[in-house]
């Protein structure tokens, strides 16, 4: 069995090397295979020397690389990642220390044991580590939960997670078309209306950034993903 780990990174020089080092470090459940697939989307600093640098240093990892050639978006590099990914089950991982890999195991549990096709990861389930940030920011995140919800009749406390775990082949049959950050509320309209499909929460620990630190969503992106919740959760697109 093989987990495909799929990290987008825009201008993570600083700190791919960090999120990598955890990843490699991970043990999986039933001794399960890890596949590192990072999708560069043309950052302006030395994001690609980083990571070239890191497969240098580090050739027994399985680490494939991947970048645009022109700056498209998270979406965008995720729809990159999850076409090549080959591995049984796939997850989504942040190329800066928001989410820690060690959490791994927490979301398999799940599908390995059967219950699940889709695990998310809740920032606001369970009792885990959360760093305290922005007030407006997580209300932002319910408000587009419970929207989005109420169109998938769906009771999940986090849509806009970053970790969601996936069947690969699931999620590879299903066409993505938000090349931003509108990727979270399309993924999550498109698998509700998957029959019989089963999908788990799975409380995790959170350690956001602020602005000045390289957090890049704003309150644009709250305004599209609205946009995308009624166009593919209400309008069925």
């Amino acid at each position: 069995m093989k987990l495909s780990i799929v990290v987008p990174a825009y201008n993570e020089e600083k700190t791919i090397h960090f999120i990598l080092d955890k990843v490699k470090v991970v043990k999986l459940l039933n001794d399960m295979e890890k596949e590192i697939i990072i999708v560069n989307d043309f950052s302006s600093d030395d994001t690609k020397g980083a990571i070239e640098r890191y497969m240098q240093q580090n050739p027994e990892m399985a680490i494939t690389y991947y970048e645009h050639a022109y700056n498209q978006g998270k979406g965008a590099a995720l729809h990159t990642g999850i076409k090549q990914a080959t591995g049984d089950y796939l997850i989504i991982q942040d190329a800066d220390l928001e989410y820690d890999p060690e959490e791994y195991n927490a979301l398999l549990k799940p599908v390995v044991n059967g219950f699940a096709d889709v695990v998310y990861g809740s920032r606001f389930a369970g009792a885990n580590p959360h760093r305290i940030l922005f007030f407006w920011h997580t209300l932002g995140n319910k408000f587009l939960t419970q929207l989005s919800n109420m169109f998938t009749n769906l009771n999940l406390t986090d849509m806009e997670t970053c970790y969601k775990l996936f069947n690969t082949k699931m999620i590879q049959s299903i066409p993505l078309v938000e090349k931003r950050f509108g990727f979270e509320p399309e993924i999550t309209a498109k698998i509700s209306r998957i029959p019989n499909i089963r999908i788990y929460e799975v409380g995790i620990s959170y350690y956001g950034r602020t602005y000045e630190e390289g957090k890049k969503i704003g309150w644009k992106d709250g305004f599209r993903a609205i946009y995308c919740i009624i166009k593919y959760a209400a309008f069925r697109a």
